[in-house]
C-alpha cells in the first residue's frame, strides 16, 4: 500500500479488505480477530494510526511505530495467540503520510491447508471471517467445514459406524453394474462379488490401524437408501430445478428433490438429471470420419462434466445444498465447498484436487468425469466452439459454496449490441476498446459482476480492470455496490437475463432441510421474490412507484453532503412507501451502501424507527427495510408480516 492508495481508502472507508484502528494505547486487542477474519476470507490490510469520526477517518499516526511493530511480532509468533503464521516479515511496515507515520499490516489469504486461522488456542471460539459489516465469529458448522477442507485425507473415505449392507439400495447397485458392463464388458471388476466390487470402488473399506471395517461415506452417497443417507448426513439435499416459463409467478416448471419417491443417491440423481439437462440442446450434431452422426456433441460432454464435478467436489457434510438450475439461457451448478485450487489454475487446467476421490473413481468407471484436471477444459472448449459467453466460476466465501454458471448466450448478439448502444450511445460503443466492450457485455449477461469475475475473460491487470469498472460506474452504465474485493457492478440498463447470481443467492442462503422443502416451491409468499423491489433495483418497480420514490429522494440525491436529520427523515419517508433493500436505498439516495448501513440503517433499526423484513440477518438475500408501524397488505393473502 502506498500513500495514494491509503488516501483513497480513507475517503472510501472500511470495507471487505481494509480495517482502520487507532492504536493510541498500544496494539489493539481486536487486531487478532481481524487477522483471523482476513486470513480466512480473501486477505486484507490493517492500518494502525487512524481515528474514526462520525463520517470520516483521520490520520493521527503512531508515536512509536517500531515499538508497536515489535509488540505485534512478539504476539504473532506465539502459537498461544494465533495458530499459524498469518503474516511474513515484509507484510508489516511503516508508511509516512501527512507528517505522521502509520503502521500497515498486510494479511494474505490463508491456503486451504492453513485454514482455519484462529486465535486463543480454540478454533471453535477463535475463528473469524470478514464481511462488509466487519469481523464475525464463525459458527461451529463453518469451522468444521474449514477443518474438513484443510485436511488432505479424502472426504469420502470415512467409515460410517453402524451402517451395513442393509443401507444400500440393491436396485442402484444392479443398475451401476449394468452400466459398467455396457461400457466395458470385459473389465475384471465385473466378475467380482458385490462386496469385492464395492471394496475396489472405495465404497467399503477396512482401516488397517483400527481394524474397523464397513461402508464408507462414498458408498452411502453413491448407492444408499434415502433414510440411510439422511441418517449419515442429516443436511444432505439434492435439488434440480427447471425455470423455463416466461410467467414470473411460476418459480419452476420441473423439480427433482428428496420426496420419498426414489432413492436419492448420487447415481440415481445423475441419471435422472443429465437427460433433462441435454434434452433440448439446440446445437448441430457432428459426424465421425465415416460420416456417421455422433451420439453427442461437446456441449453434451460439457454438461456431463459440470454435473459430475458438482457431485464429486461437493462437501456433502455441509448444511448447504447441491443445486442445479436449468434456465432457458443458462445452467447454474452450485455445490457446498470452496475451490480447492486457485480459480485461475482451474481455467488453465492440468491440476486436480478432488474432495471425494472415491466418488470420482465410481463415476470414471462409467466413463464419466476427468481426473487429470481436464474436465473444466472440456467445458471451456465446448462453449468456445459455440461462441457462447465463457463459463463463470465464482465462490461465496461466507457460505463456503462454489457456483459454475454456463450461459447459452452469444457474447455479442446483435440485439444485445443494440441495447448497449441505446444505453451508452452508438458512437461511444463503437469507439470503445475490447476491454470496455467485454466488461459491459459480461455485466449485461451475468446481471452482476466483480473485478475477479472479469479476469478470466481479459488479459489486463486487475488494477486496470478496476479503474475501468469505476469509470463505467461513474458514467452511470454500471451500478456499483460495495467496495474493495467484494465490490459488484450491476448492468444498469438490463433486465438481468436469468440473474444467475440471484439464483445462487436464493438457493444457498439459509436453505432448509429436505423436510422444509416446501418453502422453496413458491408457496411461501413472504420469501418468494415476487415483490419486485427485493432485488435492490428501484428501476424495476412500477413506473408510478419509481417516480414517487425518486421525488422523495431527490433532495438528498443531488447533494454531496446533507445533515443527518434530513438523511434520516428521507430514509423514513422512502421506507414508508414500501419495503426497500439497502441497494435500492443507496441507489435512490446516491450514497455508498456500506456507509448508509453503518451510519443510518443500523442505528435506526436499533432505536426502532425502522424494521427489517428478515430480523437478525442483515445479509439475507431477501432483506429489506420498512418504517416501523406500517402494515403491508398482500393483494391475495393479507398481511405479509
Amino acid at each position: 500500500m502506498n500513500v495514494s492508495e491509503l488516501l483513497t481508502a480513507l475517503n472510501i472507508g472500511e470495507d471487505q479488505e481494509i480495517e482502520f484502528k487507532l492504536a493510541d494505547g498500544g496494539l489493539p486487542k481486536s487486531i487478532w480477530e481481524t487477522i483471523s477474519a482476513f486470513a480466512n476470507t480473501q486477505g486484507g490490510r490493517i492500518v494502525l494510526g487512524v481515528a474514526q469520526g462520525p463520517d470520516v477517518f483521520t490520520v493521527v499516526g503512531i508515536r512509536k511505530p517500531d515499538v508497536l511493530i515489535k509488540m505485534f511480532w512478539d504476539t504473532h509468533n506465539s502459537t498461544q495467540k494465533i495458530n499459524t503464521s498469518a503474516c511474513k516479515a515484509d507484510d508489516v511496515y511503516i508508511l509516512p503520510i501527512q507528517n505522521q507515520r502509520v503502521v500497515v499490516i498486510n494479511v494474505p489469504p490463508a491456503t486451504r491447508q492453513q485454514r482455519p486461522v484462529f486465535i486463543n488456542g480454540n478454533p471453535f471460539t477463535g475463528t473469524y471471517k470478514r464481511n462488509f459489516e466487519g469481523d464475525y465469529r464463525c459458527s461451529e458448522a463453518e469451522v468444521r467445514q474449514l477443518l474438513r477442507d484443510s485436511s488432505d485425507d479424502p472426504f469420502d473415505g470415512q467409515i460410517l459406524d453402524g451402517f451395513d449392507w442393509d443401507d444400500l439400495d440393491t436396485d442402484t447397485l444392479s443398475a451401476y453394474r449394468n452400466r459398467f458392463a455396457s461400457r466395458d464388458p470385459d473389465h475384471p471388476f465385473l466378475a467380482m462379488s458385490d462386496r469385492e466390487l464395492l471394496v475396489r470402488l472405495g465404497a467399503w473399506r477396512k482401516n488397517r490401524q483400527s481394524k474397523q471395517e464397513g461402508l464408507t461415506l462414498a458408498g452411502i452417497l453413491m448407492f444408499g437408501k434415502e433414510r440411510s443417507i439422511l441418517e449419515a448426513l442429516p443436511y444432505f439435499h439434492l435439488d434440480y430445478q427447471e425455470h423455463l416459463s416466461d410467467n414470473p409467478d411460476v418459480r419452476w416448471t420441473f423439480r427433482l428433490t428428496l420426496d420419498g419417491k426414489w432413492a436419492p443417491n448420487l447415481f440415481n440423481f445423475y441419471y435422472r438429471v443429465y437427460p433433462r439437462l441435454v434434452e433440448d440442446i439446440d446445437v448441430p450434431f457432428e459426424l465421425d470420419k465415416t460420416s456417421i452422426r455422433l451420439a453427442e456433441t461437446h456441449v453434451h460432454e460439457a454438461l456431463r462434466e459440470a454435473l459430475v464435478n458438482t457431485l464429486v467436489h461437493a462437501d456433502h457434510q455441509s448444511r448447504q445444498p447441491i443445486s442445479i438450475i436449468k434456465h432457458k439461457k443458462s445452467f447454474v451448478f452450485s455445490n457446498p465447498g470452496r475451490l480447492r485450487i486457485p480459480r485461475d489454475q482451474l481455467y488453465q487446467g492440468g491440476i486436480s484436487d478432488p474432495r471425494n476421490p472415491s466418488l470420482l473413481k465410481m463415476f470414471q468407471m462409467l466413463g464419466l468425469g476427468e481426473k487429470a484436471g481436464s474436465g473444466f477444459q472440456k467445458i471451456l472448449r465446448a462453449w468456445k466452439e459455440q461462441h457462447w459467453l465463457k463459463p463463470l466460476v465464482s465462490e461465496n466465501i461466507q457460505l463456503e459454496m462454489t457456483r459454475v454458471s454456463l450461459p447459452i448466450l452469444s457474447l455479442v448478439p446483435e440485439e444485445v449490441e443494440k441495447e448497449l448502444c441505446s444505453v451508452i450511445g452508438k458512437s461511444a460503443y463503437q469507439s470503445m476498446d475490447e476491454m470496455g466492450r467485454t466488461i459491459l457485455m459480461l455485466a449485461h449477461r451475468f446481471g452482476e459482476i466483480g473485478n475477479e469475475d472479469t479476469q478470466p475473460y481479459l488479459d489486463q491487470h486487475p488494477r486496470d480492470i478496476g479503474i475501468r469498472l469505476g469509470q463505467f460506474s461513474d458514467s452511470g452504465w454500471l451500478t456499483k455496490n460495495g467496495h474493495g474485493r467484494g465490490t459488484k457492478y450491476r448492468w444498469a440498463g438490463s433486465d438481468d437475463i436469468g440473474l444467475m447470481s440471484a439464483a445462487f443467492s436464493n438457493i444457498a442462503h439459509d436453505h432448509p432441510s429436505h423436510s422444509d422443502s416446501e418453502h422453496l416451491d413458491g408457496r411461501s409468499e413472504h420469501l418468494d421474490g415476487r415483490s419486485e423491489h427485493l432485488d435492490g433495483r428501484s428501476e424495476h418497480l412500477p413506473k408510478k412507484l419509481q417516480e414517487e420514490l425518486h421525488t422523495v429522494a431527490s433532495e438528498v440525491n443531488i447533494k454531496g453532503k446533507v445533515s443527518k436529520p434530513l438523511m434520516e427523515q428521507t430514509i423514513l419517508s422512502l421506507c414508508e412507501i414500501d419495503w426497500l433493500t439497502l441497494q435500492a436505498l443507496a441507489s435512490l439516495l446516491n450514497r455508498n451502501s456500506d456507509s448508509l448501513r453503518t451510519h443510518y440503517i443500523n442505528p435506526m433499526l436499533k432505536d426502532g424507527r425502522l424494521k427489517s423484513r428478515v430480523p437478525g440477518k442483515p445479509n439475507h438475500p431477501h432483506q429489506a427495510y420498512r418504517k416501523s408501524g406500517i402494515e403491508i397488505l398482500s393483494p391475495k393473502n393479507g398481511p405479509v408480516e
